[in-house]
């Protein structure tokens, strides 16, 4: 049965910021960003953008993998690293202000883990960046083998083969190449590598439950940091065995993952997942020497063992396979200062914090509005009620959608969608100007921007982003602007992260609903009648999702019967918030209007 996990924890909303704190104060040459406890970046404290005169290698991703990221920031690897929330994409807010942070006039490459909350996150980051003049380039790794192709939109996960990757580009940056080559290393590295991980038990995420889905007699091959399902469940094996398995499956012919022959040069990874003892890894480490050894035929020139991705408590550990030639074992043999590579910590002590350079959170446009008390018009309390209406739905259903998401995804579905409900219902008193609805949808895309983070958080802010350029200009809104709007949102938001009807996500409620709205509102309906009638069609939707195979996120690794036994959240949650607002603006028109 599912119990309590016990944790040496203060606030579980806190443990990343204070993961931070004691970090930069254990190792001097690292600094925090002043911005918590939103903005979590770990930076080099030897680099400003003044003097940098180096290309800047920055990754990141969610919290829970420590000492990934933040623990391989240092001369000769990271500049810098952002932390998300645990097992949550950074926000784009987070990588800017990495960005602006350490990025001089030879530019910046990002390393991003192939998860799509990651790259919606980090390639809006990046784009924005381009825009204010930054030279940048991306590669993304997704060095996952436990899974056959294809996956879909969703691809090859990204795994602890990244941090091969982050050592090969910061020594090629630390060398003093131009950003172009710096990239093309690192996007090299990345083509070479496989990773494949199994796990004795699940991990437990700060103030939740300990899930029960592995038994004493049990294991998982193939599972995903987040600690999702894997390829299969099996009776416990010895540890000769499984690494037999697993080497097996990362050189398999069949897939061509990793380009290595007999006669090929490799490097090996022994990589823990946060509660494996380090006996444990040194005898998976002894056997899978000698299988490449012997069973492949292949030179193994350099290994490493140790926690270097984790994912949180999670007992068990992974193997990564990287093919190398004599370039890439010098970029490995570079000197480094990250202290998780790993080395010691010394040095005078710089200040731990500095300011962090960002914009506030209210928008010049809002905070000029503001600066005009008005009365709220009908339009304006017809709108305030909706949106509080709305955020209140979402914030009752936190546990419902955490249980939902524990079975199709990482579990935080409901905890990530709370963040960015409270946020709105906290902004709404202070930076919402409601007489202007298109000024509002796009603050309330601020809002979860500034603390949702993860591929819900993106695409939401891309949601509001669409509908505010939809409305913008627009002084009395009616129902047929609306439906205008949500149409353009749901187009913005199938653009950018893949997805459209069918793919199991929020989708999946919205697209029946907009359908619905436009027919209603064409048919003559009134709007308050044709909001209700269409957020029935959006509860309809996600409820469907049951019987679809996903082809995005997280859900796309999860077996189909799994699927079956609960709808999408993510897709449940849109139609909740939708529903919620409809009927809110229909109680305001009542009894006097429609």
């Amino acid at each position: 049965m599912a119990y309590q996990g016990k944790k040496l924890i203060n606030d579980p909303n806190d443990v990343v910021t204070e993961f931070i704190e004691g970090l930069v104060e254990t190792y001097p040459g690292m600094q925090y960003l002043d911005g918590f406890p939103q903005i979590k970046v770990v930076l080099r404290a030897d680099v400003t953008t003044a003097t940098y005169d180096k290309v800047a290698v920055i990754s990141g991703g969610g919290s829970g993998h420590e000492p990934a990221h933040a623990g391989f920031v240092g001369p000769g690897m990271l500049t810098a690293a952002i932390s998300g929330d645990v097992f949550t994409s950074p926000p784009v807010d987070s990588i800017l202000a990495a960005i602006r942070a350490v990025t001089g006039p030879k530019g910046c490459l990002l390393i991003v883990k192939n998860y799509t909350g990651d790259r919606l996150n980090f390639g809006l980051a990046a784009e924005q960046a381009k825009s204010e003049g930054y030279k940048l380039e991306m590669v993304i790794v997704g060095d996952d083998c436990a899974l056959p192709p294809p996956r879909g939109i969703a691809g090859r996960r990204g795994l602890a083969g990244t941090i091969l990757v982050h050592k090969v580009a910061g020594a090629a940056a630390d060398a003093g190449l131009s950003l172009a080559d710096v990239a093309a290393e690192a996007k090299h590295a990345s083509e070479l590598v496989g990773t494949m991980g199994v796990a004795l038990s699940v991990c437990t995420l700060p103030g939740q439950v300990t899930s029960d889905r592995l038994g004493p007699k049990l294991m998982e091959l193939g599972l995903g940091i987040h600690g999702e399902p894997g390829a299969a469940v099996i009776d416990l094996q010895p540890v000769d065995v499984v690494v037999s398995h697993v080497l097996e499956q990362i050189l398999s012919p069949e897939t061509e993952y990793v380009p290595i022959t007999r006669g090929s040069r490799v490097v090996l990874m022994i990589n823990g997942l946060g509660a494996t003892p380090m006996m444990e890894l040194m005898i998976a480490a002894r056997k899978a020497v000698r299988e490449l050894q012997l069973s492949y035929g292949v030179a193994v020139e350099r290994v490493y063992t140790g926690s270097f991705m984790t994912s949180l408590d999670m007992a068990g550990f992974s193997i990564s396979i990287l093919k190398a030639d004599q370039a890439i074992l010098q970029r490995l043999d570079a000197p480094t200062k990250a202290p998780y590579w790993p080395v010691g910590a010394k040095g005078d002590r710089p200040p731990a914090k500095i300011p962090v350079p960002v914009p506030p959170s209210c928008s010049a446009r809002t905070e000029e509005i503001l600066g005009q008390p008005q009365e709220l018009t009908k339009q304006g309390c017809i709108l305030e009620a909706a949106i509080e209406a709305a955020a209140k739905e979402i914030i009752s259903l936190r546990d419902k959608l955490n249980e939902w998401d524990s079975k199709v995804g990482d579990g935080d579905c409901g905890t990530t969608m709370h963040r960015g409900a409270a946020a709105i219902l906290e902004d709404m008193k202070i930076c919402y100007p409601m007489n202007n609805a298109a000024e509002t949808v796009n603050e309330i895309g601020a809002s979860i921007r500034r603390v949702m983070g993860g591929t819900s958080g993106i695409l939401y802010d891309i949601f509001c982003k669409a509908a505010y350029a939809s409305l913008k200009g627009t002084s009395i809104i009616t129902g047929k602007e609306w439906a205008n709007a949500l149409e353009a949102s749901i187009a913005a938001v199938s653009k950018y992260g893949g997805a459209s009807a069918g793919y199991r996500t929020m989708l999946d409620a919205l697209i029946p609903a907009s359908a619905v709205l436009k027919e209603r509102l064409d048919a003559g309906d009134e709007p308050s009648t044709a909001f209700v009638v269409s957020s029935e069609a959006a509860l309809s939707g996600a409820q469907s999702t049951k019987h679809m195979q996903a082809q995005a996120g997280r859900s796309s690794y999860i077996a189909a019967d799994l699927l079956a036994s609960v709808p999408d959240p993510g897709a449940m949650a849109a139609a909740s918030w939708y529903r919620a607002a409809a009927l809110a603006v229909k109680g305001k028109l009542q009894p006097s209007q429609n």
